[in-house]
């Protein structure tokens, strides 16, 4: 009797906000260097880790995944797709993991060195003692953590001077949490790394190399009539992408002006308070308060909350959280209850039927396909998360119908895409 072949399936991250030419290379890479068959995405829903919402909706950034080589496309819960890199990270891995039929794990990173990479994700990981001192004192310091942690590893001898430029870029930063979370879950993921080619990650210009930012296309299509940008945009992203772009209706941060300062007056009439809420400190809470009479904008209120200690990202998400009710209840019972209890398709091909077969025999956590009644099958955390995902991205349709006037699904019609 003939032994029935293993499937082999590579885990990728991402958020595809929006999908680019670097993206189609790295689903093309990853595959290649894993030597598999499918290549599975998790990947953010409406709302994204920067603490922003996505520029196109879930469904459609999953359509533009699905046709440039990803086979099954799943959506990471909302509670942790718009949390800290850590969290964001231990949620992805976690929920890769939970599948049972994903092998390896590939991600972009600046350096391309996963020995270096592995060596710093280690120290995070372990935490030892003379970090973790040096660690309290630059936080104590008033650094922003992010600062805090890389001249923390840097002087305790963890990272060499000549190295330290690895921890200020996003990428190998993301990287190395994706590393961290592997070794502190067990997760029998085997990590792989590609060199990360083209702009870089923050950067808002369009340039002549085709891999270019995700931030500098959202800033042409901010900037721009996108239907008329062929020469600005068109050359960026593959020629499938192009059609979904042209038929698609993009949102960005001041589009939720309304519906946050509407949070945040009611939470202050109601008494309860901002720190009830992820990422919100007191002295946070308080700045908040302080400017609440003030109706800015979401990105002006980003900027008018911003100091040397809260950075624009994280004030982003702050306030996301409040906006979307991501309380510090939710967040602890979604870690206790192991970041990915259940793994909601959004999208897949005909083809990778195999595939989601043998992820219902392996996985340890259930997969869902149809919304509906889907609530019934869940208790505890895992329940509340799936709703908050309901909620989220239903904040997003209402906001997407209202400005555009259209009729928009909702998560309890709309069908996962298949192609």
């Amino acid at each position: 009797m003939l032994k029935k072949k293993n499937l082999h399936a590579v885990g990728i991250i991402a958020e595809y906000n929006p999908f680019h030419n670097g993206h189609a290379y790295h689903i093309r890479k990853a595959k290649e260097l894993a030597n598999a068959e499918y290549v599975v995405v998790v990947m953010s829903g409406d709302f994204v880790q920067r603490g922003s919402p996505a520029i196109y909706d879930k469904y459609t950034r999953t359509a533009m995944a699905l046709s440039c080589g990803a086979d099954l496309v799943l959506e990471i819960p909302s509670v942790f797709a718009s949390s800290s890199a850590e969290d964001f990270a231990s949620c992805a891995v976690a929920l890769l993991n939970g599948l049972g039929a994903v092998d390896s794990l590939c991600f972009g990173s600046e350096s391309g060195d996963m020995e270096k990479l592995s060596a710093i994700a280690t120290i995070l990981a372990n935490e030892p003692a003379i970090y973790s001192e040096e660690l309290r004192i630059q936080l104590k310091k008033g650094a922003a953590f992010p600062k805090a942690r890389n001249a923390a590893l840097v002087t305790s001898g963890a990272v060499r001077e000549e190295d330290a430029s690895i921890l200020s870029s996003p990428n190998n930063i993301l990287g190395i949490e994706y590393l961290k979370a592997i070794y502190r879950q067990s997760a029998s993921l085997i990590p792989l790394t590609i060199e990360r080619n083209g702009s870089d990650y923050h950067d808002p210009l369009l340039t002549p190399d085709r891999f270019c930012s995700a931030t500098g296309l959202r800033k042409a299509l901010k900037e721009t009539d996108h239907l008329s940008s062929e020469e600005t945009i068109f050359d960026y992203v593959p020629e499938p992408v192009k059609l979904k772009i042209l038929e698609s209706k993009p949102l960005y941060y001041d589009d939720f002006n309304l519906l946050l300062n509407t949070a945040l007056l009611r939470l202050s009439m109601e008494g309860i308070p901002f720190q009830n809420f992820a990422d919100v400190s007191d002295e946070l809470a308080a700045r908040i308060t302080k400017q609440l009479p003030d109706y800015h904008t979401f990105e002006e209120k980003i900027n008018q909350l911003k100091t040397r200690q809260y950075t624009y990202t994280r004030i982003s998400r702050a306030l996301l959280h409040i906006l979307l009710g991501t309380t510090n209840q939710l967040t602890a019972a979604g870690r206790q209850a192991g970041y990915a209890p259940y793994a909601r398709i959004l999208g897949f091909k005909k083809t990778s039927v195999p595939l989601m077969g043998e992820i219902k025999k392996r996985g340890s956590i259930p997969l869902i396909a149809k919304t509906a009644g889907a609530e019934t099958g869940f208790t505890g955390a895992a329940a509340s998360m799936l709703r908050h995902d309901f909620y989220s991205s239903h904040i997003y349709q209402t906001v997407l119908q209202a400005k555009y006037d259209i009729k928009v699904k909702n998560e309890f019609t709309q069908s996962v895409v298949i192609l």
